[in-house]
């Protein structure tokens, strides 16, 4: 009876299977950054853990050459009753440095993650932008030949990811092999060399990163546009703007986003701030049936090149929702606006749980105004000072060597 039972097993399990990744074929040349784009259960993080190390494929083979460095999950090799020093030497160590590396960098990494107040606080007191702060300014002291990182760009602060991206530019510069997971297109497009998209577990294609991430990007603005009905009324926003479907507004509208309001701290509504001012960006939302694990969205564009300075989800940066009914609001809070002065948008947008379409999304609607400080350009304005010391009596004191 249990070998029959067994045999039974043995013969619908094969059908059984729901396969995370199959057939997926590529090489990665030393020195290359690579992005990979896809929906939800794609199997972008499973790809990342097998090129890590965490986990064998069932069938083919991972082949590596060279030291890996890898952020692949919020707290991936921390224990929450650690503190934060004692999760770096760990950490460390499981990187593949001994303890007296992870000793000499310690300095360098509390510094980088900006946590020096807080690094012998246990971890469970972390919020999940000084997690990430943490690992990757672990992960950055490696020395990794190879860097895979999963959906960091996400988390933190302007100036943080500003940091993140120029640390990972360093790296490549250096020669360092990149892999990217992240939904911001635009991101592959503007770091990577090529790109690897993936839907359902398999590869669509592998390519200049510029043209497959536009692709991905085509054939998500056409599943929108598939499912956002034609007749739908014009909406006038608070601040004067029309919506009008298929121009500034996209989606199936099974939840629809029924008003915006950017607000300050005190609660009073803003259209222009000072550069490092907070920013509450307040959506109200109607469900019209229950919707699972819906995703809500935030990103913020400067109105002349559609340059996009910051962009995050409820998936990356907050409560992950388990089933939208009926009305409801979500606010995003930024505690400090760090932009230069200019003109910018903050589009909104409420997305399917695996990004596969918008449920609605609201593009080039509601204005903000940076205002302008002088003398100042880019895109970032961090909280900064200027130092002058007089050294003259410094210079005095020094020993003064002659050539003979």
């Amino acid at each position: 009876l249990k070998e029959a039972l067994l045999r039974g097993l043995r013969r619908i399990r094969p059908a059984e299977y729901l396969w995370a990744l199959r057939d997926v074929s590529f090489r990665i040349p030393p020195g290359r950054m690579v992005g990979v784009v896809g929906p939800n259960g794609a199997g972008k993080s499973t790809l990342l853990r097998l090129i890590g190390g965490v986990g064998r494929p069932d069938e083919g083979s991972v082949t590596v050459r060279g030291r890996i460095g890898a952020l692949l999950d919020l707290g991936a090799g921390f224990h929450p009753d650690l503190t934060g020093r004692e999760n770096v030497f760990v950490n460390g160590v499981i990187s593949g440095l001994t303890r007296h590396e992870v000793a000499r960098r310690l300095d360098s990494i509390v510094a980088f993650a900006e946590l020096e107040e807080f690094i012998d606080n246990p971890l469970r007191t972390y919020s999940t932008g000084m997690q990430m702060r943490l690992g990757f300014a672990v992960a950055a002291h490696t020395d990794p030949e190879i860097l895979l990182i999963d959906e960091i760009l996400a988390v933190g602060d302007l100036a943080f990811q500003r940091k993140c991206l120029e640390r990972i530019a360093q790296f490549k510069e250096q020669g360092c092999t990149i892999v990217l997971v992240s939904h911001d297109a635009s991101s592959i497009q503007r770091l990577c060399d090529e790109a690897l998209w993936l839907r359902r577990g398999k590869l669509v294609t592998y390519g200049p990163a510029d043209v497959v991430a536009g692709q991905y990007v085509a054939e998500m603005s056409a599943e929108t546009r598939r499912r956002t009905p034609a007749a739908q009324p014009v909406v006038r926003t608070p601040t004067g703007a029309e919506l009008r479907v298929n121009e500034n507004r996209f989606g199936s509208m099974e939840i629809e986003i029924v008003a915006v309001r950017l607000l300050h701290t005190a609660g009073f509504p803003v259209t222009e701030l000072d550069s490092g001012e907070p920013l509450h960006v307040e959506i109200e939302y109607l469900a019209h049936s229950p919707i699972r694990e819906p995703i809500f969205g935030v990103t913020i564009t400067r109105e002349e090149d559609e340059l996009v300075c910051y962009d995050t989800s409820t998936e990356a940066t907050g409560p992950r929702l388990s089933t939208a009914r009926g009305p409801g609001q979500i606010t995003f809070q930024i505690e400090r606006l760090d932009l230069i002065g200019g003109q910018y948008y903050i589009d909104v947008g409420a997305y399917e749980r695996e990004w596969a379409y918008a449920y609605d999304y609201h593009w080039r609607v509601y204005p903000l105004v940076i205002r302008p400080t002088q003398g100042e350009n880019g895109i970032l304005r961090p909280p900064h000072c200027w130092k002058v010391e007089d050294i003259s009596a410094q210079q005095a004191s020094l020993p003064v060597f002659r050539a003979q």
